[in-house]
């Protein structure tokens, strides 16, 4: 009996810090999507803006993309 409690206090707390170190993942993961994000929409709107710029009449940022 007392070798399973061991054994089970082991899992836990093995399974204890994989959860906190994925917790940890996700949180750095979630960081750098909103920081890409931020870039991907400020390099949209220039794209747009250099479109317009150039006289195109639909900004390249809102056009379908040929496969939709």
């Amino acid at each position: 009996m007392q070798h399973r409690m061991e054994r089970c206090e082991e899992q836990i707390a093995y399974l204890t810090r994989t959860v906190d170190e994925l917790s940890d993942i996700v949180a750095r993961q979630e960081g750098e999507i909103s920081r890409l994000t931020r870039r991907l929409g400020m390099l949209l709107e220039r794209e747009a803006e250099r479109e317009a710029e150039s006289g195109g009449t639909v900004p390249l940022a809102d056009q379908r993309p040929p496969h939709w």
